[in-house]
């Protein structure tokens, strides 16, 4: 009997010594883990020195949707920065334009439309029909300008993207990831700060046809004056947004967002606690009065 004493005695001080994990108990079980975000990828970073304030699968490859629009949009401020092309310079519209589908400035076949009013329709509208004219009129062809994209995708450090036209509709082989396109963003905006006061329009009219700018930030989110909206369905809803407070301006990209709202619901959340985190205060109510966009046909000429 003492035996069996001692044997339970020495059984008790076993379960003891067992760690927590061990006994299973309501108070042991692990935390569930955080729920999935609406988005595929995000980053947002200090757009002047790229100091990064948050990421999530920044560097996953995804199709880069009218995202791929400001790559063309840097390859145009260049050309004319260079003085190879002017904002004035008449292009005829191809028929391989005027065909294009989805986002439009519904140009017609045969006809000249400015360099300028391309650019304005490309940036605010998103129109493909545009982004393809001014394509053919900087690369000789379409396939030219593609290849130059690429060309200055890799000089600005875009690793991890491939481009195959130059508007972002659906196409093998062509992808992009969210650091890439802040990299592109910040060297847009630095080197050519003019292209915000045409990313900030909210409104562009064309052939008596007016559109609306589908960057919602715009007209929510104070101190927010571009950039760039994009969707396909292999992609979801995509931005890059980028607003100022004071003397410090953000650049966010949301990628692979379930629908425009939550896009820019969850854009703005980012913008808020990056800013936070920058220790830059909210916002008076009232609408700062930032960059006045242009009117239509007085795109401004690329400053340095």
């Amino acid at each position: 009997m003492k035996r069996i004493l001692t044997l339970l005695a020495a059984l008790v001080f076993l379960a003891g010594a067992l760690p927590l994990q061990a006994a299973p108990s309501r108070r042991g079980r692990p935390a569930p883990p955080p729920p999935r975000p609406p988005w595929r990828a995000a980053i947002v970073a200090d757009a002047a020195t790229g100091a990064i304030l948050f990421q999530k699968n920044a560097d996953e490859p995804l199709p880069p949707a009218s995202l791929t629009k400001v790559l063309s949009l840097y390859l145009a401020f260049e050309a004319v920065r260079q003085g190879k092309a002017r904002w004035r310079d008449p292009v005829r519209i191809s028929r391989q334009a005027w065909r294009m589908e989805g986002s439009r400035m519904f140009l017609d076949v045969g006809t000249d439309v400015s360099l300028g009013d391309l650019v304005l329709g490309t940036a605010i509208v998103s129109a493909n029909d545009a982004a393809v004219a001014v394509a053919e009129h900087l690369g000789g062809t379409e396939a030219g300008f593609v290849a130059a994209m690429n060309a200055r995708a890799q000089t600005l450090g875009m690793s991890r993207s491939r481009f195959a036209n130059p508007h972002g509709l659906p196409a093998e082989g062509q992808f992009t990831t969210a650091r890439d396109m802040l990299r592109l963003t910040r060297a847009y905006l630095s080197r050519f700060p003019a292209a915000l006061t045409v990313h900030a329009r909210q409104n562009f009219t064309y052939n008596g046809i007016s559109q609306h700018n589908r960057n919602r930030l715009l007209r929510q989110y104070p101190g927010a004056d571009g950039v760039k909206t994009g969707y396909i369905c292999e992609s979801g809803y995509h931005l890059i947004a980028t607003a100022r407070r004071g003397n410090t301006r953000l650049v966010a990209v949301v990628l692979g967002a379930s629908t425009p709202v939550v896009r820019a619901r969850e854009t703005i959340r980012l913008l808020d606690e990056g800013f936070a985190r920058m220790g830059v205060p909210p916002p008076a109510q009232t609408r700062s009065d930032a960059a006045r966009p242009p009117e239509r046909g007085k795109t401004p000429a690329a400053r340095p």
